[in-house]
């Protein structure tokens, strides 16, 4: 077979899926690796269609590819736009700037503006490899990006992604840092809070770690992978909307250091507040509330971990021109009983439409928030926003408001239930002395959320609560008996997930 050029070979498509990252394989006994010196976990420029991605190389020995063939991981695949056939070139790697700047992190030095675009440009377009984007992760945990640092990784983030501007003012928003099963205020707030006049385009997450981002719960009730003309659309029939935010491009490289960090289980202050606040920049917001939920399973674990970072959300917000409000909330415990898309979608229906068997705790912390927007977006005199938030919930005014974003979205839809479930009985009498947020939220991931939107954990008591021996504790919802067997296998392991006091 003849090559076009030395440094070519034709693509095959494999169908591996390595997530973001990407990957090339090639043969070990190809002419490319021979002469160009390449060796596994080698980066390698692959172009194609007049574009260009920078690849890990994997070495395939065996007969899945041919000595004249290369394939690509899918997202390789994708960002190059090519079909089985299509002739790819190799080239080395050019030195990049940003690599040094990394390594020069890593021994503790202070990275400038600049700096911190190199990193942020090339985390973004592929250029640094998981390795480099891991070790620049690693650097800056703990308490090792400094003030100026924070404001200057923000500042790249918004840089490298698209901005939205609303030619309204002022845009407010909220968001949870997170750590709290079921904790989905954000429908609830963007319905008062809209109803009320204020604009509130709310782009939010799918979960990576959890079982249900807000954009999993709010799919279970509306379309939310809207595009931006579509959610413009929407925000001017309605005032706000409730979407995903990850096919925008608003801090891409906010989504790119999120899959680096979670694995290794790395919490910095740093870049939790540049990965907030760039994600509210870019989306066009002047006026941020932000839910720190503290408890021992939560993300933020104590009150002095708390104070650290609501001082410096505030202080970096003011630098970059946003007015930042924090309310530290209870993070002891779940909100709600639903854990899981479709669950926590009923908890919100029920709330919006003022159901009497509506969870208060969603009900109360919900009209908190919405109170804390509606004084910070100056809808009302500071120390009235709790009064007019429950004035707008109880009259029916937010339940027609959330219809109607809905509706501009593409419509309303029947919240769907499992087929199967299964509850998790108290072993002994007592009362309820904690709760553990995590393990919760793994029983309700393994029972399939959030990929099975009906699938996840109703809790069904809460602390300080007596019970007694045999009462249900909590309720696993499965789609498919396996992953209901895998869920309570690992839930009866965990018996701690509940703890009873005499």
């Amino acid at each position: 077979m003849s090559l076009s050029t030395p440094a070519s070979l034709r693509f095959r498509p494999l169908g591996i899926d390595t997530s973001a990252e990407y990957v090339v394989y090639m043969h070990a006994g190809c002419h490319i690796c021979r002469a160009e010196g390449f060796a596994a976990q080698t980066r390698v420029a692959v172009s194609a269609n007049e574009r260009t991605v920078i690849a890990t190389l994997n070495i395939v020995r065996g007969d899945l590819l041919g000595i004249d063939e290369a394939s690509l991981s899918v997202s390789a695949q994708c960002a190059l736009g090519v079909r089985a056939g299509v002739m790819l070139q190799f080239s080395h790697v050019p030195v990049l700037a940003s690599a040094s700047h990394v390594r020069a992190k890593v021994f503790g030095q202070t990275l400038d503006r600049a700096a911190m675009q190199a990193i942020v440009d090339d985390a973004v377009s592929g250029r640094l490899s998981d390795l480099h984007l891991a070790a620049f992760v690693t650097a800056c945990a703990g308490e090792r990006l400094t003030f100026d640092e924070t404001v200057e990784l923000t500042e790249a983030m918004v840089a490298a992604g698209m901005r939205l501007d609303w030619q309204r003012h002022p845009v407010v928003d909220k968001h949870c840092v997170g750590g709290l099963p079921g904790n989905r205020t954000t429908p609830i707030v963007v319905a008062i809070v809209t109803a009320c006049g204020l604009v509130m385009p709310k782009t939010s997450s799918r979960a990576i770690t959890s079982p249900a981002g807000t954009a999993d719960m709010m799919e279970v009730l509306a379309p939310v992978d809207l595009d931006a003309d579509a959610i413009r659309r929407v925000v001017d029939q309605t005032g706000g909307c409730i979407v995903w935010g990850g096919g925008m491009q608003l801090s891409p490289a906010d989504d790119v250091l999120i899959r680096i960090e979670r694995p290794l289980d790395l919490d910095s202050d740093g870049q939790l507040v540049a990965s907030i606040l760039s994600k509210k920049l870019s989306a066009g917001s002047e006026r941020v509330l932000i839910d720190l939920p503290v408890g021992p399973t939560a993300k933020v674990r104590d009150a002095a971990a708390a104070e650290r970072l609501t001082n410096r959300l505030i202080a970096v917000g003011t630098r970059l021109g946003l007015r930042v409000k924090v309310r530290q909330s209870d993070g002891r415990q779940p909100v709600g009983r639903g854990i899981g898309p479709s669950l926590e979608a009923r908890d919100v229906l029920q709330v919006l439409n003022n159901d009497p068997q509506a969870p208060q705790d969603l009900v109360e912390r919900a009209l908190a928030l919405a109170g804390d927007v509606l004084e910070l977006g100056d809808a009302v005199a500071l120390g009235g926003g709790l009064v007019l938030a429950r004035d707008t919930l109880e009259s029916g005014l937010a339940w027609k408001q959330f219809q109607a974003i809905c509706a501009a979205q593409g419509g309303l839809r029947a919240v769907p239930q499992a087929p199967l479930c299964h509850l998790v009985d108290a072993p002994r009498a007592g009362v309820v002395g904690a709760i553990d947020n995590r393990v919760l939220a793994r029983i309700a991931k393994l029972a399939g959320a959030p990929q099975s939107k009906a699938a996840g954990v109703d809790l069904l008591v809460k602390l300080a609560e007596p019970v007694e021996r045999q009462q249900p504790l909590y309720a696993i919802h499965a789609e498919a008996p396996g992953e209901l067997h895998y869920a309570l296998s690992y839930a009866l392991a965990h018996p701690e997930v509940i703890q009873l006091e005499n």
